[in-house]
């Protein structure tokens, strides 16, 4: 079973080049692939299909060998495989496995497969390709749970029932949660910022807490207004429980409904109406969280509990801006981060006591000094005075210590920046940017393992963000540890996501390219550094500074000069 990943949003925003797309991948690719592995196409489904073949084995590869030529294509799709019995009533196929392949068809990445532990056991000896157990699945209208294996085995996974990770090296045994966008019963256009700011500070509450896995917003936040199930979402995500609800603003008065829902189940196992003024608004989110952790079993710290009461600004309007801000720098070209300098110069104008304010300015002075080519001491300077400011405004603030180490990447004190972003992680456990910068910051000093660990944490805890650097980052740790398949497994990922491909992403991939040989792809990533960003070159650029092994900064740069990135 197979479907077109986001198709729904696809249509609404170009039907006709969606439609256009599907049939050219039908035609091209999907067809012809299933007539090669002796297959046949049970049915369409509009945006997928239902396909039949005689082998198990025969299944699998076509489905490898389809994913690996619709790469090229501008659709990325989903499949699910199962191994079973069927009935055929002359028009469609009936049978156990066929719904189980399409349960688990839901729970594959975009451009992934995913296929029962029936299937594995059947096939893992005769296929070239490494899939990943994603453990035991309760699968809706089936007595027993399923196995279920994923493919590409390169994306970190998660078993959603003991949410155990397989891949990244961060093994823990904690509940896994996803607060989802709150709903605006009202309609009214006006409160969407404000209930937005609800639902980012209760991921950013929750978030404090080391006893759980919180995925970050930019992940969550993606499935607003789409219509798919919670069994879905939790298999997309590698979460068990979902956190939803909706929040009413009146006048001065404040409703939040809550509900916990648990995806292995569909039961919801917690819910409550909070009701109070817009003064305390704060503190009812508060109780939702408290109540969120009781109804997991979570045990705090003492310190743990302190933060969760900790309210770091009662200005609303500050905190609004302050969360559009933080979105804002994704993808990030030069004009959204100047942008998002601008709106958090304009939060601490709003409330000169939320560290928000000075740790968001000091972040984007510093992201330019970090990737861009004017190096500025007096930049790197103010950026490192407004993190300092931001952690003596609240030390409890997890970001003001987390943009005070990208603030001392630049100033070329690695040692510093890793203790800073660590005691920022301490405070927010869960933040997945931090966790990213982290694995950075490590992959500068040439601590490669500890550093793509991280790496895979923070995008296991925000899988869905696709406009955000992560995989791009962790190309680039890999490039540096030598390591040039995997960077340019992570490289074409980022590109089939649609995620930020810049003049260093290009430049990067370009290099391992030509090191795999592969001259003719990486000759598309140069021309696109020629033609789109024509002002690029490698001269002056400061990423190589902060590179601290002299020898590995100038194997880079001979790379790219060699793949033919300008280099004056």
């Amino acid at each position: 079973m197979a479907d077109v990943a986001g198709y729904t949003r696809l249509v609404e925003a170009d039907t006709a080049g969606t439609v256009a797309a599907w049939q050219l991948c039908r035609d091209e690719v999907i067809v012809p692939v299933i007539e090669e592995f002796n297959g046949h196409i049970v049915k369409l489904t509009g945006d997928g299909f239902l396909a039949e073949f005689p082998t198990i084995q025969n299944a699998v590869n076509a489905a490898l060998n389809m994913q690996a030529r619709l790469a090229d294509y501008p659709l990325r799709f989903r499949m699910g495989i199962d191994l079973g019995d069927i009935i055929d009533d002359g028009q469609d196929i009936h049978g156990e496995g066929v719904n189980i392949a399409a349960r688990i068809e839901a729970m594959a990445p975009d451009g992934g497969i995913c296929i029962t532990g029936t299937v594995h056991d059947a096939i893992h000896n005769r296929i070239d390709a490494r899939f990943t157990d994603l453990g035991e699945h309760v699968v809706k209208h089936i007595s027993s749970p399923v196995r279920v294996w994923q493919w590409p085995a390169e994306n970190v996974a998660i078993d959603a029932e003991s949410n155990r990770t397989t891949e990244s090296g961060a093994t823990t045994d904690t509940p896994s949660i996803a607060v989802l966008p709150f709903a605006n019963p009202a309609g009214d256009p006006e409160q969407a910022d404000f209930i937005d700011g609800m639902t980012e500070d209760l991921i950013t509450d929750l978030s404090k807490v080391s006893g759980l896995l919180v995925v970050a917003r930019q992940s969550t936040f993606a499935y607003r207004d789409r219509e798919v199930t919670h069994t879905t979402i939790a298999g997309e995500l590698g979460v068990r429980y979902l956190l939803q609800g909706s929040l009413r603003r009146a006048g001065n008065r404040v409703r939040i409904n809550a509900h916990l829902i648990d995806s292995t189940t569909g039961n919801e196992i917690w819910a409550d109406r909070y009701d109070g003024s817009l003064e305390n608004v704060f503190e009812l989110q508060d109780q939702v969280s408290a109540e969120v952790v009781q109804a997991l079993s979570v045990k705090l710290s003492r310190q743990e509990s302190t933060n969760l009461q900790r309210v770091h600004t009662a200005n609303l309007e500050a905190y609004e801006l302050f969360v559009r801000a933080r979105a804002t720098p994704y993808p990030p070209v030069p004009e959204r981060i100047a942008g998002a300098r601008e709106m958090f110069g304009k939060v601490i104008e709003l409330d000169p006591k939320f560290a928000g304010g000075y740790a968001g300015v000091s972040w984007m002075m510093s992201f330019t000094q970090i990737w861009g080519h004017a190096l500025d001491p007096g930049i790197i300077t103010e950026a490192k005075q407004l993190a300092e400011t931001a952690c003596a405004v609240d030390d409890s603030f997890g970001w003001a210590q987390v943009t005070l180490g990208m603030a001392l990447i630049p100033d070329i004190q690695h040692t510093k920046a890793i203790e800073a972003i660590r005691r920022g992680l301490e405070r927010e456990p869960n933040d997945a940017e931090a966790l990213v910068f982290l694995g950075l910051t490590l992959a500068l000093v040439g601590d490669y393992e500890e550093a793509l660990r991280r790496i895979d944490h923070g995008i296991r805890l925000n899988p869905r963000f696709a406009y955000g650097p992560n995989l791009n980052i962790r190309g680039i740790t890999c490039q540096l540890a030598g390591d040039y398949d995997s960077a340019v497994v992570c490289f074409r990922e980022n590109e089939n996501q649609h995620g930020p491909v810049g003049p260093p992403a290009l430049s990067f991939h370009a290099a391992a390219l030509s090191e795999l040989g592969r001259i003719d792809e990486m000759q598309q990533r140069v021309d696109r550094v020629l033609t789109e960003f024509p002002r690029f070159s490698l001269k002056d650029w400061n990423f190589f500074r902060i590179i601290k092994n002299p020898e590995i900064r100038d194997r880079l740069r001979r790379q790219m000069q060699e793949a033919g990135i300008p280099s004056a």
